[in-house]
């Protein structure tokens, strides 16, 4: 165990994994989120180059789920090789990442959300449709997500900076935010927001799925499908969720096999950050005929002109 000490009366213990571990950790952790990102970066470049996707609530929300994929994993690699390298981050630049970081987190169930509900009025209301989910209101939706989650952290910056002295801000920790938001009624009020949240998330995602269901009884194969959309949402939800009880899995694992308390955390974190993310490029990217056609038209014209390069004259 090293000890590192920035700034008087602000020491933080660090508990380091040998060289070669490590690297396996972080090659690892860049592969996947690397490969995920490419993947992810594609659908969005698919997304921006043919209009047909941008002009409709459904996949611009999407997108959005995806952007949000990205902003996730990127935190995520920045903060998991930083802390391998350095060991330990300045709080201005932790405070930083972890804001955008749990900005986007509390973004996606919003988003989800919000997805299973133009299900529900493209199935319930088709006629009515074009009128109330129009690409102005979508756009509109998205920063309303985007304001709801940044009132939603805001208060952890805000109290930080009335609590905590100027010298707290230039020392170093261990980039978690249990490490920089220390103020013990931050703890608590994140997780009245975060059930808040929760709980009006799961409540849209029942009531459109049984509305859906009614509907899909006609043997309607749009309802069909977009009950099986919406109950990969409550999917991808209970994956979501799975960050709020990071900390619980990673105690409960800890106090059973203390010595692994390294090996624990990281198969943790990949499990928890990183493999929830490879679900949406599926719901749209694979299930999706549309989408799965431009892709393929994209990925194809691409692997064509890198085997078959033009003749330089």
């Amino acid at each position: 165990m090293n000890l590192s000490n920035a700034g008087r009366n602000f020491t933080t213990a660090v508990i380091r994994d040998t060289l070669e571990t490590a690297i396996i950790k972080n090659v690892i952790t860049v592969v996947l989120c690397m490969s995920i990102s490419y993947i992810n970066s594609t659908l969005v470049h698919t997304f921006k180059k043919h209009q047909v996707f941008n002009m409709n609530p459904r996949y611009i929300l999407y997108i959005h789920l995806v952007i949000n994929d990205i902003i996730l994993l990127t935190m995520f690699t920045l903060v998991q090789v930083l802390s391998y390298i350095v060991f330990t981050l300045n709080v201005s630049f932790c405070i930083v990442m972890l804001l955008i970081a749990v900005s986007a987190s509390i973004s996606n169930p919003l988003t989800l959300a919000v997805m299973a509900l133009e299900c529900y009025v493209a199935i319930c209301f088709p006629l009515r449709h074009t009128q109330i989910c129009t690409v102005k209101k979508t756009y509109a939706v998205i920063g309303v997500i985007w304001m709801l989650s940044s009132l939603s952290v805001l208060p952890d910056l805000f109290v930080t900076l009335a609590t905590e002295s100027m010298e707290f801000f230039h020392s170093r920790v261990f980039c978690l935010q249990r490490n920089t938001f220390r103020h013990p009624y931050l703890k608590e009020m994140r997780d009245i927001v975060n059930q808040v949240y929760l709980v009006i998330v799961w409540l849209t995602l029942i009531y459109t799925y049984f509305r859906i269901l009614v509907t899909a009884k006609a043997a309607a194969t749009d309802a069909k499908k977009a009950r099986n959309t919406v109950l990969l949402h409550g999917f991808q939800l209970l994956l979501c969720m799975l960050t709020y009880v990071y900390s619980i899995i990673l105690e409960g694992l800890t106090s059973l096999f203390p010595s692994g308390f390294l090996a624990i955390r990281f198969a943790v974190s990949i499990f928890v950050h990183v493999l929830p993310r490879l679900i949406s490029p599926v719901v749209y990217g694979l299930r999706d005929k549309t989408f799965r056609k431009y892709l393929k038209n994209y990925l194809f014209c691409k692997t064509s002109s890198d085997t078959h390069p033009k003749n330089k004259s």
